[in-house]
């Protein structure tokens, strides 16, 4: 048997590859959007798929691992959907990789935007448990998934069936980590993958220990002392 392929004279597989969205896996329609492809191989070239259909092919820059990137600019409804991608060496093209794990891609603002409220309000304690409700809008009927979302995050924080009108998104045992703004949006789980714009965003302030240094005059200013950050209004 012949190194690199299997019993029957079959080529073996390379290793998937993996495949993420930046910004966002969520961004708003006529916005920008790059999806990366990333190999444990060098010299390869790429191929990334939209519902199974080769969407676009690159090869890989000279590097110590394979990786490319696929530009998406304006983006409409019309790029929505499951990308993967995949790789093969360029000294046996025969040899190709699994496909990745599919990327659901979503462009917001086709559909009408919920709201985003918290349970209760006031400070947030480390250790503690934030609830949050996304309510669809009442004109809303066709929507099957939610999905809440943190600015500066690559993928959705959580993915919900809506349970009637108003769906429950926990964030367990929090830090300061989950500090930021949260958003909701609703989406259709297939084809033609149509998402609502987001919801008004909602702050959430995780209240933690931070470090200042002593006041002026002291022996050693090199020393740093620890105070509870005060809590205030978040929710």
């Amino acid at each position: 048997m012949c190194v690199g392929q299997a019993d029957g004279g079959r080529a073996e597989a390379l290793p998937k590859p993996s495949l993420g969205a930046w910004p966002s896996s969520v961004v708003p329609a006529r916005s920008s959007v790059t999806l990366r492809c990333g190999a444990p191989a060098r010299d390869v070239s790429f191929t990334l798929r939209k519902g199974g259909r080769v969407w676009e092919m690159v090869q890989s820059p000279n590097s110590t691992e394979g990786r490319a990137e696929f530009h998406l600019p304006d983006v409409t409804s019309s790029h929505a959907g499951e990308y993967s991608c995949e790789y093969r060496g360029t000294g046996d093209p025969r040899v190709s990789s699994r496909p990745s794990e599919a990327l659901l891609l979503l462009v917001a603002g086709y559909l009408p935007k919920p709201s985003l409220q918290a349970h209760r309000r006031g400070a947030v304690l480390e250790g503690q448990e934030v609830a949050l409700q996304c309510q669809r809008p009442a004109a809303d009927r066709g929507t099957v998934l939610l999905a809440l979302l943190k600015a500066g995050s690559a993928a959705p924080v959580q993915v919900r069936a809506p349970a009637g009108r108003e769906t429950d998104f926990s964030l367990r045992s929090v830090s300061a980590s989950a500090s930021g703004n949260y958003s909701c949006v609703c989406y259709q789980a297939r084809a033609p993958f149509r998402v609502s714009e987001a919801s008004p965003r909602l702050e959430v302030w995780v209240a933690g220990i931070k470090l200042r240094p002593p006041a002026l005059g002291g022996h050693n200013l090199s020393h740093w002392t620890t105070r509870e950050v005060p809590p205030r209004e978040c929710l």
